[in-house]
């Protein structure tokens, strides 16, 4: 999958509404309409850095592929 555009300088992009993070690098098709759904809703945000150590700090979990 290919970052989206908003994010196209981050991995991780979270759902702020759900509290879970994909690894947009490491997604699979399935999870790429989710994601993109996300990003054009206004609801994803991402994390500086741009670590899973981060992610979790911010009360977010990794959804794997």
């Amino acid at each position: 999958m290919q970052r989206p555009t908003r994010f196209a300088e981050h991995r991780y992009v979270g759902d702020r509404r759900t509290q879970l993070a994909y690894d947009v690098d490491e997604a699979d098709d399935e999870l790429a309409p989710l994601v993109t759904e996300i990003v054009e809703s206004g609801w994803g945000t991402c994390f500086a850095p741009d670590t899973e150590a981060e992610l979790r700090n911010r009360g977010y979990r990794l959804v794997r592929p």
